[in-house]
């Protein structure tokens, strides 16, 4: 016999293994024991074990931290190595030389990895990374751990993570296949500077001890600080916070902090419960100096096909008397709230939702800023919304409350000004287009249902009779059909005839009198409306070699009945009108269904659009609208005046134009108004411009509105706004932003702050200071937020006071 070969070394060998063999793929194929291929399978895992094992950023399940580590039994494992030496005494397998080992999407890179049957040990030593499956990488300088990855220690540790937080240690410890230990660690969330890499990072927080419980997915911060550019700026002995890619875990969240002159000074502290993955509830408490505990809790569910949630907040006011003097505040002293949101997805097409709120009196949520709840109107509202093609319906019921401190002058404790809101029970809206052409054109259906009741009336009597509602109930079913058809003659003019026939049902149930009021008010009425339409445009294209045009004038022509009871019925929805370039070619100009538009009209316009040579696009709209017969419904003032002054109440209308002008080098310039038709006066006018540049923007708006008396605005409306923002440096910001009243020579409105945004830290503070026009006193805010990522919040939205 041959002497025994107790050492075998393979030189410059690429392998692969799969089972239990290992196939050595060189110029002379060789195949090894199956013992020898474990080895290797065992490295392979390495790289899928090892990493989790050290990232204390990458969520794991506790099988994932424990030799049952799941990989696909079935991977390919490559390793290449510029030399492979099996040691039979020693009992070893040492791979070293360049060595790459990749299996299951995972890679590792060293000088030399080594494992050890007797010790069950497996050492990588060299300039030691590892690329996870997923993007994590984790560099180290020597890494000791055993073969069933419970246990181990690893030398200059670095941790990239995919979420960018990167971790750093001079050393790392693994106990329990749970718990791993980085000694002298620094944790941080911030890129290092590219052109200095020794640079210090924004922030970062470095410790004695950085412990991750793989478990628990925690990681406390032992005698650690807290450090900004490099500057130790807070004390740490213990720290401890939820692994960074865990998005709900339970604990406490960052406080915040409020100020208002009749609250005092508050700071808000939450604590989030993760009760599953699906539910959870945060409590939290803002304590203010002057007024007490002001408590919420809030509850979230979240379902297969949606997800709601149920909010609540009260206090006991412990100085209402610091309030100002006849406000619901200062009258309340137990206050409280309790609200819902939901949307649930029923199918493909179908979505049910709600938004409600109820609270103790009609001010609180606005006095205490309630995130979600503090504007100056609330809508509670249930919906459900279905949507198909070009078909769709909409069921809303809503409630709606006006947010204001006022206290009524005939009932102190009064909630009046919100009984004059409505119920909307219900409004529906269904509309259908047929699939297919009725000869030759569109066919569409709209049905819109309304039911509202108020407790009160809402009126003014000054300058004159505005009543936005009657008190009691009021119903209307309304159903449109409408057909047209495009056709193109030979010239090129497109003529689109139109038809439409429109029914709506009314019926009113009131006690309200004002002037008797109540003695023009139907009950009841049916009322219907007729139109034939027709519509031509002709497009004509102008054209050289850099510069493209289109001018398109443009007529209709509707037929129509005349409005029925127009002053006799409620305006619920038909209040708000406006008329301009942008409504100038409705067949109807009303903007609800309250309100109908009768008589025959015709408008009158023409539309440009231009692209120049020179990088500038232009596009321009004017006309006028012509009152031909029958009765102007914008003539016949109802019960808020709509139409009244609105320039369409003449027989012909006053003239309407807009342009607009930009470029791509970020300059932008609109033009909208409405002039005299005699005097060619502007009625209305609106002007806005923008530039853009590579680090810094600029906003000018403009409008003015002539004085409409009738309409609840017996002076003129005349304001500018000027807003910009420029970047100081790639990070740094500056915004500021102005509005001016020149009717009553009042800033109104003015707002500037600093902001800082980068990829691991978000710095802003803001000042804004309102006047109400006319009024000496100023009410002033101000605002900041801190955000480190990862770490939480730190700020408030608003702190208001006023000299």
């Amino acid at each position: 016999m041959g002497p025994r070969l107790d050492r075998h070394v393979f030189r410059g060998l690429l392998f692969t293994a799969q089972g239990g063999w290992l196939v050595g793929l060189s110029k002379a194929r060789t195949v090894l024991p199956a013992r020898l291929a474990w080895f290797l399978r065992g490295t392979a895992l390495a790289c899928v074990l090892v990493a989790p094992t050290l990232s204390v950023s990458h969520a794991q399940t506790q099988s994932d931290l424990s030799s049952s580590f799941q990989t696909d039994p079935n991977a390919r494992m490559v390793l290449q190595a510029n030399e492979l030496v099996y040691d039979n005494d020693a009992q070893t397998v040492t791979a070293q030389g360049n060595v790459q080992i990749e299996y299951d999407g995972n890679h590792l890179v060293a000088r030399k990895v080594v494992y050890n049957q007797r010790t069950n040990r497996m050492t990588a030593e060299g300039n030691v990374e590892i690329v996870e499956r997923d993007g994590n990488r984790i560099y180290s300088d020597h890494l000791d751990i055993t073969d069933d990855f419970r246990d181990g220690f690893v030398n200059g540790l670095r941790v990239e993570t995919v979420d960018n937080t990167r971790f750093a240690a001079e050393s790392a410890e693994r106990s329990n296949g749970e718990i791993t230990t980085f000694n002298n660690g620094v944790y941080t969330a911030c890129e290092p500077c590219r052109e200095n890499p020794e640079k210090p990072v924004l922030w970062q927080i470095k410790a004695r001890k950085i412990i991750w419980n793989g478990a628990k997915k925690t990681v406390r911060f032992e005698r650690g600080r807290f450090e900004m550019f490099g500057l130790p700026l807070a004390y740490l002995p213990s720290f401890e916070m939820a692994d960074p890619t865990v998005k709900r875990k339970s604990g406490f969240l960052f406080p915040g902090f409020r100020y208002k002159d009749e609250l005092g000074f508050g700071i808000r502290n939450s604590y989030f419960w993760n009760l599953a993955p699906n539910y959870d509830v945060t409590f939290s408490n803002t304590a203010y100096t002057q007024q007490g505990f002001l408590n919420e809790v809030e509850w979230r569910h979240r379902l297969e096909n949606g997800s709601y949630n149920l909010r609540a907040a009260g206090i006991h006011q412990m100085k209402p008397g610091d309030f100002d003097a006849r406000t619901i505040d200062r009258e309340n002293t137990d206050r409280g709230m309790i609200a819902s949101k939901g949307k649930f997805e029923i199918n493909p097409r179908w979505t049910f939702g709600w938004d409600v709120i109820a609270q103790s009196d009609k001010n609180f949520s606005r006095t205490y800023s309630l995130q979600d709840y503090s504007t100056s109107t609330l809508k509670s509202e249930i919906y459900l919304t279905g949507l198909s093609g070009r078909n769709y319906f909409d069921l809303h019921f809503y409630k709606f409350n006006v947010q204001e401190s006022v206290l009524s002058s005939d009932n102190p404790n009064s909630t009046e000004v919100n009984s004059k809101q409505p119920w909307v029970l219900p409004s529906i809206d269904y509309s259908y287009t047929a699939p297919e052409p009725v000869y030759g054109g569109e066919l569409n259906f709209d049905m819109n249902v309304q039911g509202i009741y108020r407790e009160n009336a809402n009126f003014t009597t000054t300058p004159y009779n505005r009543i936005t509602g009657l008190d009691g109930s009021s119903g209307r079913l309304t159903g449109e059909a409408e057909w047209k058809r495009t056709f193109i003659a030979p010239g090129g003019l497109i003529i689109t005839p139109l038809l439409a026939l429109r029914g709506d049902g009314i019926g009113v149930n009131t006690d309200f009198d004002s002037n008797g009021t109540a003695d023009v008010v139907r009950s009841e009425a049916f009322r219907a409306m007729a139109t034939a339409g027709l519509e031509m445009r002709w497009p004509i294209l102008f054209s050289t070699t850099s510069t493209t045009h289109i001018i398109e004038p443009m007529a209709q022509v509707f037929l129509r009945n005349n409005e029925r009871y127009a002053g006799q019925l409620p305006n619920e929805d038909a209040q708000s009108f406006v008329f301009d370039a942008t409504s100038l070619f409705q067949r109807d100009k009303f903007s609800g269904y309250d309100r109908v538009e009768g008589g025959h009209r015709a408008n009158l316009g023409v539309r440009y659009s231009g692209n120049f040579g020179n990088d500038w696009a232009v596009y321009g709209l004017a006309g006028q609208s012509f009152h031909l017969g029958g009765v102007n419904s914008f003539a016949e003032s109802d019960f808020v005046n709509v139409g009244i002054e609105s320039g369409l109440e003449t027989a012909r209308s006053d003239y309407v134009g807009m342009i607009g002008l930009s470029n791509s080098t970020g300059l932008s310039f609109a033009a909208r108004g409405r002039f005299d038709e005699e005097s060619f006066e502007v009625r209305r006018g609106e002007l806005e411009a923008r530039k853009s540049w590579k680090r810094a923007s600029i906003t000018m708006q403009y409008a003015f509105i002539d004085a409409q008396p009738a309409y609840g605005y017996p002076e003129d409306r005349q304001e500018i706004t000027v807003s910009g923002s420029t970047k100081v440096t790639d990070n740094w910001r500056v915004f500021g932003s102005g509005t001016y009243d020149f009717v009553s020579d009042t800033l109104v409105r003015a707002s500037s702050g600093l902001a800082y945004d980068d990829e691991c830290f978000t710095y802003s503070m803001t000042y804004m200071q309102t006047r109400n026009p006319g009024e000496q006193e100023a009410s002033h805010g101000v605002g900041f937020n801190i955000s480190f990522r990862t770490l939480g919040d730190l700020g408030t939205s608003s702190s208001t006071f006023t000299r």
